[in-house]
């Protein structure tokens, strides 16, 4: 079977599960090699991958590639191109993803497809473009094709892989390494699983009314271990943190579910999480947008509905 390159998400040594997603993903096309780029490797993130059907991990922990912002893993994989000829390199449509799949495009004067949200046979891939407007399918016609895949847009599902280790060692020139790392600061984690891995999303509009009613919908999120999302009325009026913000100038998700309270459902935030599995909208204003893309709509006051959910919920717990 062709070979089929998928860079790791990790962070301090753990796998992010997009990197299951891709590797689900990858084994439907061919045979998965996983690119680690970076310290931190372990016989517990070997055990993840080859669960999930890694044949072979490609190996490549070396500090210096930590140090430097993106070029060093473009590098690696470029590197890895030339030498294994893969039938196409998978990365996660993350900000930093998707700069390393362009990087790579330059370098291997290949095409590149980003924000894909499905991957048929021939490297053929889905996408919502046009602020969520038309849904395509592209391929690429030239070199080896880069796909950026968006996360939670394949369900992961474990299948026994080698993951054979290939100690790789990356050249890197002094491009590569212009831009350094010089701090980090470690960001304490919720209990919320992140925003663009979750496969829950609860995300609350100008409906919510201020900041003090988001209690709400964290309450919901919470019993049904979500993440909480907010569209970019509620962002904008301060009644939320703008790195949670859902849509065409926040954050693109693609849970299994979504739920919209009190979203009105402009297009610039239907860009954003269309592609969800199933989504379900509240809101009392029964022409609202949202109602056109939402599986399952509620009109009501989200006020009494969302406790209500709440509560269900945690009585079926």
């Amino acid at each position: 079977m062709a070979e089929i390159l998928v860079l790791v998400e990790h962070v301090e040594g753990e796998v992010k599960k997009v990197t299951l997603e891709l590797l689900t993903l990858a084994r439907t096309l061919g045979s998965p090699s996983a690119v680690w780029a970076g310290p931190g490797y372990s016989a517990e993130a070997k055990a993840r991958l080859a669960e999930y059907g890694a044949e072979k991990v490609y190996l490549a922990d070396a500090a210096e590639i930590a140090d430097h912002v993106v070029a060093p893993k473009a590098q690696l994989l470029a590197q890895l191109v030339s030498s294994a000829a893969p039938a196409g390199v998978l990365v996660a449509a993350t900000a930093e993803g998707k700069e390393v799949a362009g990087r790579l495009a330059i370098k291997t004067d290949s095409g590149v497809i980003t924000d894909a949200v499905g991957l048929a046979e021939g490297f053929v891939a889905e996408q919502s473009i046009f602020g969520g407007g038309v849904n395509v399918h592209s391929r690429v016609t030239k070199g080896t094709p880069i796909i950026a895949v968006r996360p939670n847009a394949t369900a992961p599902e474990p299948s026994a892989g080698a993951a054979a280790e290939e100690q790789v060692t990356v050249t890197l020139s002094d491009a590569d390494k212009a831009a350094k790392v010089v701090d980090r600061v470690k960001q304490e984690k919720g209990a919320r699983p992140e925003l663009t891995e979750a496969a829950i999303v609860v995300s609350g509009g100008r409906g919510v009314g201020s900041a003090e009613n988001f209690a709400i919908i964290e309450k919901l999120a919470d019993v049904l271990g979500a993440a909480v999302g907010a569209s970019r009325a509620a962002t904008d009026a301060g009644w939320y943190p703008h790195q949670f913000q859902v849509g065409q100038t926040g954050k693109t998700v693609a849970p299994q579910l979504y739920i919209a309270a009190g979203i009105s459902g402009a297009i610039q935030h239907r860009a954003g999480m269309q592609t969800a599995k199933t989504i379900i909208a509240i809101n009392k204003d029964p022409e609202a947008p949202i109602f056109e893309l939402a599986d399952f709509g509620v009109v009501g006051d989200l006020h009494q509905i969302v406790p209500q959910l709440t509560e269900e919920v945690d009585k079926r717990k």
